[in-house]
């Protein structure tokens, strides 16, 4: 998924608490829910700065380098302009994008 063509808040904001409990059966289980999905986007958004990040490293430390390297930092910036992965979650969730389930509670037959 493209996180950088999300249009949400970039920083946290009051919310009211009414909007999640009606998402699962309780308040505390959406917010489980909620630092589950950061947890995904947040390793998702990592591996993806680790793939274009590859490009960059060299195997020798060279100062002149390190200090140079405009492209990297660039992608630095912009990925540091991302927003929050529990911001990203949270407008998955009242966007009605965010698919959970309970294996406990789900019934098998």
């Amino acid at each position: 998924m493209d996180y950088k063509k999300i249009k949400t808040d970039h920083e946290a904001i009051t919310r009211n608490l009414s909007e999640f409990d009606v998402h699962a059966e309780n308040l505390y289980e959406t917010i489980v829910i909620l630092s589950k999905r950061a947890n995904q986007i947040s390793s998702s958004i990592r591996e993806e700065l680790h793939e274009k990040l590859k490009d960059y490293s060299s195997h020798i430390d060279n100062l002149e380098e390190v200090f140079e390297n405009r492209e990297q930092i660039e992608l630095a910036k912009a990925y540091e302009a991302l927003p929050k992965p529990a911001l990203l979650a949270i407008h998955e969730l009242l966007n009605k994008k965010l698919y959970f389930r309970n294996p406990d509670t789900d019934e098998t037959e």
